[in-house]
């Protein structure tokens, strides 16, 4: 391997590696900016470890649904796909044809997207609106405010407000 070859091979991760130090660069300079600039006023509330949200009064009726981590899973391998597109790129142009790098390229991502095309075509990615979600859920929806919802639901008994007044009246 010559030695052109060497730095032009560098060169092809050149944009990377100046991007990966701008953003180093730019964090570094943002905890510094806010341990100089930032106000300093501690407090026992500030100071106490933090928790957010609302203690609940009951728990879930159920899991997270699978879909949630379908989803997921999804996105890791498509965004692997992209990681392997740059390098692959980079070394394939290499290669007397032309067309022979776009075309392992295109079969790559055929073998990765026909499993794609099976979960659009299942319905697995399909949630629907967020309605039938609601529907589909058969418990009370906790509220901050005490008011019923979108859904006509009181959120300390559960009841539609018309069949609450139908019991009071009774």
């Amino acid at each position: 391997m010559s030695r052109r070859t060497e730095v032009r091979a560098l060169d092809d991760y050149l944009p990377i590696l100046t991007m990966i130090v701008l953003v180093v660069v730019f964090i570094a300079l943002s905890f510094i900016a806010s341990g100089l600039l930032g106000p300093r006023r501690p407090t026992t509330a500030k100071e106490a470890p933090y928790e957010c949200g609302i203690v609940p009064e009951f728990e879930p009726a159920e899991r997270f649904p699978v879909r949630f981590y379908l989803v997921a899973m999804t996105f890791i391998v498509l965004d692997v796909e992209i990681i392997f597109l740059y390098p692959f790129m980079t070394v394939m142009r290499d290669f007397a044809p032309a067309y022979y790098g776009l075309v392992a390229m295109g079969v790559f991502l055929l073998i990765l997207l026909v499993p794609f095309a099976y979960l659009l075509s299942t319905g697995a990615l399909d949630w629907g609106p967020i309605k039938s979600v609601t529907e589909h859920a058969g418990q009370k929806v906790l509220r901050a405010s005490g008011a019923p919802g979108a859904d006509g639901l009181d959120p300390a008994t559960g009841q539609k407000e018309k069949e609450k007044e139908e019991e009071e009246a009774a």
